[in-house]
């Protein structure tokens, strides 16, 4: 029987097609979906008929890479690898959902792949490794949202085929061997997504893609970002001073920080863009030969807190602000004063009482920065 091929772009209501998807995919069937790199094969992790008849259908022979567990989420990596190194969980936040596939040891008796049947776990983590993605189209994460469990994902091609950047590709590669075929044009990006595996100290990019090695490196780089009320002041002080501590402590010039895996900014719960620091603030660090005139303020906004490995504020009404509007950054965001008590701003008051807002702060920094691991 031929596929059913539904073009989403038309539909009425794109809600009809996910659960169409979601039906197909609790009755065991192959779905083909659109991501933003290649059209994608899926079906349920749970069902290991179903992932049998995937690789049936993809036709690889034997010593080709395992299927790649699609989830719904970087929060919900730590369910199937418990043990994920910061520097995995780093990526994860900061890739997913997009063209970035995380390949990582498996080796946690309390991971959630041991409840997979056999079938299954040998499809997907045969050698004690499981590749994990969440592509980054908004099909495949309502479907996902609707569905118990993961999916077994691969490319919707059989062995030596091209990967297939529409529909109709699919439909000519996989005939009826595919129960459901959502149909979104062409992908937006036509190449495969990026595979990389994360190792003790670092990564290595398995398979070129999408986003460059370079791109790669730096989104694994440590950042860290301070966050007052306008990003005039306190905040700007606090990143330029923690740059050049940094430096120091790595033996590298500030800006050569992001070479060394470390990127430092600051922004403000209510600033405006490209505002300029205060002439205290400037004059102040001037003192002590750090410069901080070509500082522009921004507000915080969502991919800035996303990244951030750690948000230090100035109070606690900055933290609680912040955990209002994304309460998942909780373990993240910390008072920069260790006893728990606000950095007082500044501003409208003469430039002694920010030469003492600096000094709290740095204080405050050589604290922090001693227990802090890079």
């Amino acid at each position: 029987m031929p596929p059913l091929v539904i073009d989403v772009r038309s539909a009425e209501d794109t809600r009809d097609c996910i659960h169409r998807a979601v039906q197909a995919l609790a009755e065991g069937k192959l779905v083909a979906f659109p991501t933003e790199t290649v059209y994608a094969l899926a079906t349920s992790a749970l069902n290991e008929a179903a992932v049998g008849r995937m690789l049936k259908t993809k036709r690889r022979p034997a010593g080709q890479p395992p299927l790649t567990l699609g989830i719904k989420s970087a929060d919900e990596a730590l369910d199937y690898v418990p043990q994920m190194t910061p520097l995995g969980q780093r990526l994860a936040r900061r890739c997913w959902p997009g063209p970035v596939t995380i390949v990582c040891a498996n080796h946690n008796p309390e991971s959630l792949l041991n409840r997979l049947p056999e079938g299954v776990r040998k499809a997907v983590t045969p050698t004690g490794t499981v590749g994990l993605r969440v592509p980054g189209h908004k099909l495949f994460l309502d479907t996902m949202k609707l569905i118990v469990g993961p999916v077994a994902l691969s490319s919707a091609n059989r062995a030596g085929q091209p990967d297939p950047l529409t529909a109709q590709e699919v439909v000519a590669g996989l005939g009826d061997d595919v129960a459901l075929v959502l149909d979104d044009g062409r992908t937006r990006f036509g190449q495969s997504s990026s595979v990389i595996k994360i190792g003790d100290r670092g990564f290595e990019v398995i398979r070129g893609g999408v986003v460059s090695e370079q791109t790669l490196s730096r989104l694994a780089c440590f950042s860290i970002v301070f966050v007052c009320t306008g990003n005039t002041c306190r905040s700007p002080m606090a990143e330029a001073l923690c740059r050049n501590m940094l430096a120091a402590r790595l033996h590298c010039s500030p800006d050569e920080l992001q070479d060394r895996g470390v990127t430092i900014s600051s922004a403000g719960i209510s600033a405006t863009m490209g505002g300029r620091p205060s002439p205290e603030a400037v004059a102040v660090l001037s003192e002590i030969g750090v410069d901080l005139s070509h500082h522009e303020s921004q507000p915080l906004a969502e991919q800035l807190v996303r990244h951030a490995d750690i948000i230090w504020t100035m109070t606690r009404g900055h933290r609680q602000a912040i955990l209002s509007q994304w309460p998942e950054a909780g373990s993240r965001v910390h008072l920069l004063s260790m006893d728990g008590q606000d950095i007082p701003d500044p501003i409208g008051c003469s430039e002694e009482q920010y030469r003492r807002c600096a000094e709290q702060i740095k204080a405050e920094l050589d604290s922090r920065l001693k227990d802090l691991e890079l």
